[in-house]
């Protein structure tokens, strides 16, 4: 047997095996490389310049801030708001792609004194004195998650893009043919006669008899209905529910304190006063000034005439320097100590430490509560994770909700609620949400079909809900003699509508018939009232004494003088005859024309730069990658 093998191993046959053998070893070791060899890790590719994975879920992270910032804390990111904010992100990368190519092809470069210039025009970076403030841009930088390399680069690309649209822009004109008709028609002035019949004033209804109430109770269920109620079991999993069995030892306690030191630590903060020259020269200049005890006033005046700029950048510690070799200078020198010059791309700068205030570290045992909170909360989280695996296994395996609650300890509700979560007494359900969470669970109710399986769904970000559909209760009218008190009142409403809505029609028939107004008031014991001048847009600052009913002004505009309109109000009905049509010589009012044509020229600008953008975008080779998308919101 040995022998034959020995001879099988030395055949060409026996050779080949071994050598596929290998290779399948080989294989398998590289596996991912092989697998995703030619595959591509861009999420995007502009003219084949990628925009990569990291890139595209740090604009996104960004622009999420940025939305909870305006939105508040509370405001919930749910996974299609992430979403749509992930494509929004990575369409702006690509725009930005597109347009520096662009400027590239066009020989389009913003210089660096430019650069330096437009930072310190922008207001926001301007202090109480009107000038610029190095330590609100290092704000900006921290609280935007930018290195100043990234904000510069991002300028730098801005004001390319403001030269190439700025050269789009400049060919826009109103013409007087346009703006002339559009002044005419935003100053034109009316003078109208006006007559109201509120409700209040209608004259009192015949009471109506029972047989009238019913069938008016009938034929407006939807306003004497009961609404859909349905009937559940609901449980709730979320972080506060399982935080209760977490108990952190005293070694996760000290690990956790070790591990964020930095966390309880007030790091040292210095008194830093800096000036910024165009030369190091002139920067030295400066430096030996300080040295030889030149006052921050006399250090103002002497880098403002060298053509730089002196600020007070206040009590800042390390990190609030985002620029190291500063950062480096000015943590170095002794109290009083002035570094030499550092070159940075907004100049040379000079800093002048005036104050030193020492770093503090907090004790273990200070900070324990505030550990032992966030360690809660940390695994609570985990926890949770955890358990909503076991209960959704728990569900597959067939196990009714109320045992899967009861087995993992969870919050359950039996409810009757409509569609708002009211109860059927009118009281809002406790369903153990948040309200973003409250508002999905309650579309997902009033969404599922009886019998269906319970399964665990989320509810924003406040944790996850599963239940049980017991009954649907469907809308019922509810019966007269419970409801009578407020089917008589509707009625008596929509009777006194009607009685005015029918005097109207009445007043607008005979003002067509060739009255006027006044006259036709008068014959029915009503009084008109003359208003205006007035123009088009409500009057939002006077007390509407010389105006029309809202409702009627812009009728008013749409039918000749001397002809009548009707229009139902807020609080009744009114009828107005337009009397006087006053227009204005666009020609005799040139700030009025000014005004209009700046208007017709920015709608214009806005047009042109929006349609080059879109010749850009689409003349460049953009090609999405659905598969590297799906990951830009990954946690």
């Amino acid at each position: 047997m040995l022998t034959a093998l020995r001879r099988l191993a030395g055949t060409w046959l026996a050779k080949a095996l071994f050598l596929l053998l290998i290779l399948s070893f080989g294989i398998w070791g590289i596996e991912d490389v092989v697998r995703n060899f030619g595959t591509d890790h861009a999420v995007a590719r502009v003219n084949g310049d990628p925009v990569e994975l990291p890139e595209a879920q740090t604009a996104t992270r960004r622009e999420i801030a940025r939305i909870q910032r305006q939105l508040g804390s509370g405001f919930d990111i749910t996974p299609q708001i992430s979403e749509g904010v992930a494509r929004r992100a990575v369409e702006s990368l690509i725009m930005d792609r597109v347009q520096r190519q662009e400027a590239a092809r066009l020989g389009v470069v913003a210089p660096d004194q430019a650069l330096q210039e437009y930072v310190w025009s922008i207001p926001a970076f301007h202090g109480s004195d009107g000038r610029f403030s190095r330590a609100l841009l290092d704000n900006f930088l921290r609280n935007n998650g930018l290195t100043e390399p990234e904000f510069l680069a991002l300028l730098q690309a801005d004001l390319q893009r403001q030269q190439m649209i700025g050269a789009v822009r400049s060919g826009a004109a109103g013409p007087d043919a346009m703006t002339k008709p559009l002044l005419k028609w935003q100053q034109e002035r009316r003078v109208a006669d006006v007559v109201t019949l509120p409700l209040a004033d209608a004259r009192e209804p015949a009471a109506p008899d029972e047989a009238q109430l019913r069938r008016y109770h009938e034929n407006n269920p939807d306003r004497f209905s009961a609404p859909e109620y349905r009937r559940l079991v609901l449980a709730t999993l979320s972080p506060a529910v399982v935080a209760s069995e977490i108990q952190p030892t005293e070694e996760e306690l000290h690990a956790a304190f070790e591990a964020r030191r930095a966390q309880f630590e007030t790091p040292e903060r210095r008194e830093i006063e800096q000036a910024v020259m165009p030369s190091r020269e002139a920067a030295e200049a400066i430096a030996r000034q300080w040295r030889d005890g030149a006052s921050f006033a006399s250090i103002e005046e002497a880098a403002q005439a060298a053509g730089g700029q002196a600020i007070n950048l206040g009590s800042l510690d390390r990190a609030a320097l985002p620029v190291p070799a500063l950062a480096d200078a000015a943590f170095s020198l002794p109290a009083d100590g002035v570094s030499e010059p550092v070159q940075t791309a907004f100049g040379w700068h000079v800093l002048k430490v005036t104050g030193i205030e020492p770093g503090h570290a907090r004790s273990f045992d200070e900070v324990r509560p505030e550990l032992t909170a966030e360690l809660v909360r940390e695994k609570a989280a985990d926890l949770a994770y955890e358990r909503a695996n076991e209960v959704e296994d728990a569900l597959g395996g067939g196990a009714t909700l109320e045992e899967a609650a009861q087995r993992f300890g969870l919050p359950l509700s039996r409810l009757t609620i409509d569609s708002r979560g009211l109860t059927q007494d009118g009281t809002p359900a406790d369903l153990h949400l948040s309200s973003a969470g409250r508002d999905a669970a309650l579309q997902a109710i009033f969404a599922a079909e009886p019998g269906q399986a319970p399964r665990l769904a989320e509810a924003g970000q406040s944790g996850l809900f599963a239940f049980e559909l017991q009954e649907v209760i469907p809308a019922t009218l509810k019966a007269f003699e419970a409801v009578e008190p407020e089917v008589r009142a509707a009625w008596m409403q929509d009777a006194r509508r009607r009685s005015q809505e029918e005097r109207a029609a009445a007043l607008l028939s005979a003002v067509k018939g060739g009255k006027s107004l006044p006259e036709a008031a008068r014959e029915a014991g009503l009084e008109a009232r003359r208003v205006g001048p007035f123009p088009r847009q409500p009057d939002a600052q006077g007390d509407g004494r010389n105006s029309p009913p809202p409702e009627l002004l812009e009728r008013l505009f749409t039918v000749p003088s001397n002809d009548a309109t009707m229009a139902e109000t807020a609080d009744g009905f009114a009828i107005g005859q337009p009397m006087e049509i006053l227009r204005v010589d666009p020609d005799a009012d040139p700030l009025g024309l000014g005004r209009v044509r700046t208007e017709v020229e920015q709608a214009m600008l806005g047009d042109l730069e929006a349609q080059y953008l879109e010749a850009l975008r689409r003349s460049a080779d953009v090609t999405l990658n659905p598969t590297m998308m799906g990951q830009v919101t990954a946690r």
